[in-house]
């Protein structure tokens, strides 16, 4: 079930909304709501994984729980229980994103077939799992207690979030369930969660999906035939706004959704394009995977405190698993590493004492993140080497850009709509005439998804 669907704006979510409102006073039938809801949301897709994410859940919070039964008994911890539960979110991520990738590292190194397994992808388990690892993980530092089944189940399910983010912590969400959504807060909360939701569903719609379709003929073009200089930027550039405006508007509906029970979800994106340099970039650009990474990799492997050599591994391994985190594909790697050569080139330079004029850093910056973007949406290197040869000026210097309607527009939105934080916090109060205009916008968006079926977002299956 996609956000922006007819069936989940006019039929699921209102009636998921109505029955969490008429038993907010008791936290465990409204959690019981949530949780209920959150299970169907999750086996609309396929029924058939609903067993997997409940069986990680529970064997996490099993081997949680019976790791504290040890401890009471024994005076002691038994943390292999809790790396075996890390081993198994693992394995399960492992299993079904990289087994193929795996199976063909290996026919390549032993020139020997060893198939495909050609394994589904179940949806969200990127993101749940990376929960799950980091309940763990601070379980095993003492950081985490252990929280009560049904709100734990909770935690991981949360329908807004479990399918492509934020990555949320325990403590970030578990404590809300307490809290009763009938509150002074209660109005300013739902208008501002429709208003982030109808923002979201906007950028989706109305940009990233035709910045798609600008995009993908262009990409598909250049694995037969060199794109003239117009063509490959315009593929460049459509593709990073895209994929900017289709994964933010994900998080915008969700962080709005979430706010229609009374939740808060955490911030994933605060307009990165206007990143003055890469690790400004890292701190605006999906910020929920950015600090799972450098609290639960970059900061175990040393980070910056062990020396210089102690500090490139740490990043170049971080980022390449970062990137690796992103698609089984070593253009996935190769993104990764490009980030992390980046970050550990960004650090050199600033160390140098000697910064660059704003509008030149934020040019290079963007000119990096955008070349990127193109190893990270080509679906091998060859069509990598074919676009960025052909935005080089390989294939000829003639051609202008196309879309500029969807270009400009994308581009606009990207740099000057406030994050869903900036928007919820400081930006959006009661206004009449606002609430009108985004009355019409939705109606807008309804109406056009309703031409031909929903377009997935970008991250849907990661």
């Amino acid at each position: 079930m996609l956000f922006q669907s007819q069936f989940f704006i006019l039929v699921f979510l209102p009636a998921v909304l109505a029955a969490y409102y008429v038993v907010a006073a008791r936290a465990r039938a409204r959690q019981f709501v949530l949780i209920v809801a959150s299970l169907t949301f999750y086996a609309w897709w396929d029924v058939r994984f609903v067993a997997l994410v409940v069986g990680q859940i529970g064997i996490t919070w099993a081997l949680a729980k019976l790791d504290q039964r040890f401890r009471m008994n024994r005076q002691r911890r038994t943390k292999w229980l809790l790396g075996a539960g890390i081993v198994v979110n693992l394995a399960s991520l492992g299993i079904f994103k990289y087994c193929d990738f795996l199976l063909d590292a290996l026919s390549a190194v032993t020139g020997h077939s060893f198939g495909r397994a050609d394994l589904v992808l179940p949806i969200g388990i990127s993101f749940f799992t990376f929960q799950l690892i980091s309940y763990l993980v601070d379980r095993w530092r003492d950081q985490a207690p252990i929280y009560p089944l049904r709100t734990f189940m909770l935690f991981v399910l949360f329908f807004p979030h479990v399918i492509a983010g934020p990555i949320v912590r325990h403590n970030e969400l578990i404590p809300q369930f307490a809290e009763s959504p009938v509150c002074e807060a209660m109005w300013r909360r739902l208008g501002v969660g429709l208003m982030l939701f109808t923002l979201g569903f906007a950028k989706k719609v109305l940009l990233a999906d035709p910045l798609g379709g600008v995009a993908d003929p262009l990409f598909s073009m250049a694995a037969t035939q060199w794109l003239d200089l117009g063509q490959a930027w315009t593929a460049a550039l459509a593709f990073s706004l895209q994929l900017f405006l289709d994964f933010s508007a994900y998080t915008e509906m969700a962080i709005g959704i979430a706010l229609l029970f009374g939740l808060v979800l955490p911030e994933n994106f605060r307009r990165p394009y206007l990143a003055a340099d890469i690790r400004d970039f890292w701190r605006r650009w999906h910020m929920s995977l950015s600090l799972f990474f450098r609290d639960y990799v970059y900061v175990p492997l040393g980070g910056s405190r062990a020396g210089p050599a102690r500090y490139v591994a740490a990043t170049l391994a971080t980022m390449g698993l970062c990137g690796l985190w992103h698609g089984a594909g070593w253009t996935f790697v190769a993104w990764g590493l490009w980030h992390g050569a980046g970050l550990v080139l960004c650090r050199s330079w600033q160390f140098l004492g000697r910064p660059l004029p704003g509008p030149l850093s934020w040019a290079i910056t963007l000119l990096f993140v955008i070349v990127g973007w193109v190893l990270f949406r080509a679906r091998d290197f060859a069509v990598a080497t074919a676009v960025l040869g052909s935005m080089a000026g390989a294939g000829g210097w003639q051609g202008g850009l196309g879309a500029l309607k969807y270009l400009v527009a994308g581009a606009a939105v990207s740099v000057l709509v406030p994050s869903a934080h900036e928007l919820k916090d400081a930006v959006l109060r009661p206004n009449a005439m606002l609430a009108a205009g985004a009355a019409v916008l939705a109606v807008v968006c309804i109406l056009q998804v309703g031409q031909g079926a929903p377009v997935s977002f970008i991250y849907f299956q990661f």
